[in-house]
């Protein structure tokens, strides 16, 4: 409905947005207005000056202000009806029992002016279909031909004035567009009023929301936020390092199965702090077995050799006096010395 011309209110100039919304352009200004209101009230003085200047009438006439405009852009039926003359159009009053005797179906006009407490409006057909281009409105108002006869009925219950506009109206672009299509609208438009208010509503919202952003520097209301996020992090890096620590202990315990599982002999003096492979841990675990056999079982003289008993499954027998260490305690030995080992890497790696 951009094609429709629709001015909206400024101040008291009503009777101007109506004569310009009916005729669909910028035809007639205040100044315009205010020239037809003083040639009427000319000819009315005229007219009581018949009476003669110095009758009672004429003098009380004389102190009353216009009744034709007032200063606060307010211009009578009069000045409107003289206006549209300009254009060859008339009004008839809608709701006067002589118009409602012809019982003529208001979908067949083509505009209506109607007035109630000094504020003017039209209605008019544009192509084929109604709207209410109110100046209090934000926009142009659909109306279906349904509901015109209700709406009419309604403004006069009201109590307001309605006109009939007589004669031809002035090509538009409007008519000429919409005699070929007809528009939809979605939303109704509102009063100017009432968007005004709900967009100073808003401002206020807005307002009292920076103003309480301000007051707690910004953060104020974000305390409980961050304080929730500390703890999460926290409780993060608590499974980190708990991960971590069991991460150490499985690759120590891989490292001894690695090197239980091997049998190279060859004995290397161990060093705190050094580096050591799987391959340097199983060579010092057998150092530590053999070590142990000798200070257990010394060699017999050759002549007499002495050969010790295997098990069933393989191991080694243990000495009649009970000093022997078993295969099993040997090994456990072997891992807690290989553990201890790690460890000490670990640490080491950690210092630096």
């Amino acid at each position: 409905m951009e094609s429709i011309f629709h001015e909206k209110q400024e101040g008291s100039l009503c009777a101007q947005h109506c004569l310009n919304n009916l005729l669909q352009g910028e035809y007639f200004s205040p100044v315009e207005l205010s020239s037809i209101a003083h040639q009427l009230d000319e000819e009315e003085r005229m007219r009581m000056a018949e009476g003669g200047v110095t009758s009672e009438d004429y003098r009380t006439f004389l102190q009353q202000p216009s009744g034709n405009m007032d200063d606060s852009g307010f211009f009578s039926i009069q000045v409107i009806s003289n206006a549209l003359k300009v254009w060859g159009l008339e009004l008839i009053l809608f709701n006067s029992p002589e118009y409602q005797r012809l019982r003529i179906d208001p979908i067949n006009e083509r505009s209506f002016i109607c007035n109630y407490k000094e504020h003017w409006f039209t209605v008019r057909k544009l192509g084929k279909q109604w709207f209410n281009l109110n100046s209090l409105l934000t926009g142009p108002e659909l109306i279906s031909d349904t509901y015109l006869a209700l709406f009419l009925a309604q403004l006069q219950q009201e109590g307001y004035s309605i006109f009939v506009v007589k004669g031809d109206l002035p090509d538009c672009e409007a008519d000429q567009l919409l005699q070929m299509i007809r528009v939809q609208q979605m939303h109704r438009p509102k009063l100017i009023g009432e968007e005004l208010a709900q967009l100073k509503e808003q401002r206020v919202q807005k307002t009292d929301l920076e103003r309480v952003l301000e007051a707690n520097d910004g953060s104020g209301m974000l305390d409980e936020d961050e304080e929730d996020l500390q703890r999460a992090l926290a409780l993060s890096r608590q499974e980190i390092d708990m991960e971590d620590e069991e991460a150490d202990l499985r690759r120590a315990i891989q490292l001894s199965m690695q090197g239980s599982s091997r049998n190279v002999s060859q004995d290397i003096p161990q060093t705190s702090g050094t580096h050591l492979t799987s391959e340097e841990l199983r060579k010092r675990r057998e150092a530590y077995f053999e070590k142990q056999q000798q200070q257990q079982h010394p060699p017999a003289p050759l002549s007499h050799p002495r050969e010790r008993p295997t098990t069933s499954s393989g191991a080694l027998g243990s000495d009649p006096a009970g000093d022997a260490m078993s295969e099993e305690d040997m090994l456990q030995a072997a891992v807690t010395m290989s553990l201890e080992v790690v460890r000490n890497n670990f640490k080491t790696e950690g210092k630096k």
